[in-house]
């Protein structure tokens, strides 16, 4: 166990370093193999999305491409969206998104949505920097993704997915972390308490209690 926040706080910092490095030094035909596998993880693990929303994410610093999923699902009937960062210390929101609509450049030069309606989606796939057994997640520090769980209501189902050599041995949750229902890496699913995804309002109830 650490002694203080701030040794937490010093672990992450390094430990997000390291992994961020191994993830870079994957083979881009690798990386691409292995968001097919957590793409076919998704789509098994939720089942059919018709009529449902699902915000994924536009991928950066070597996270899985999940677009050509989000195309699918487009075309299935579901509707996608991606995740914008407003401004800092506030909650992200999601605009919606189908391949051909016109982007802008956020945080980071991440493209987002330039014309997006805005949701409050049914599921939300959240990237992952590294992970552990309970699915907590680490991500990049700016705690967006926490602030913004906290706030959504209803609170959708959150999936986090990366690379599997991602996992931590070892993370050590503070007052803000909130733990993923899932985490869907290219060779398992790792589920906390399986979300009742039928329908949104139940969802929302079962991780209210």
């Amino acid at each position: 166990m650490m002694s203080s926040r701030a040794d937490i706080m010093a672990w992450r910092k390094s430990e997000r370093q390291r992994l961020l490095e191994a993830r870079l030094a994957i083979d881009a035909a690798e990386r691409g193999r292995h968001a097919g596998a957590i793409a076919a993880g998704l789509t098994k693990f939720i089942g059919p999305l018709a009529g449902r929303s699902v915000s994924a994410f536009w991928p950066f610093r070597g996270e899985p491409d999940l677009r050509p999923w989000m195309q699918s699902l487009t075309e299935g009937g579901a509707s996608c969206a991606l995740p914008v960062v407003v401004q800092k210390q506030a909650p992200l929101v999601f605009r919606t998104w189908r391949h051909g609509d016109k982007l802008a450049r956020g945080v980071w030069n991440i493209p987002v949505p330039a014309e997006g309606a805005e949701i409050v989606p049914d599921i939300v796939i959240a990237p992952l920097v590294g992970f552990d057994r309970a699915c907590y997640r680490l991500g990049y520090g700016g705690g967006f993704f926490d602030r913004t769980l906290a706030a959504l209501s209803p609170r959708p189902v959150v999936i986090g997915v990366g690379y599997a050599q991602s996992a931590l041995t070892s993370f050590e949750p503070l007052p803000h972390d909130i733990p993923m229902d899932a985490i869907i890496t290219e060779l398992e699913v790792i589920v906390r308490a399986r979300p009742p995804i039928g329908s949104a309002t139940q969802s929302a109830s079962a991780h209210d209690t």
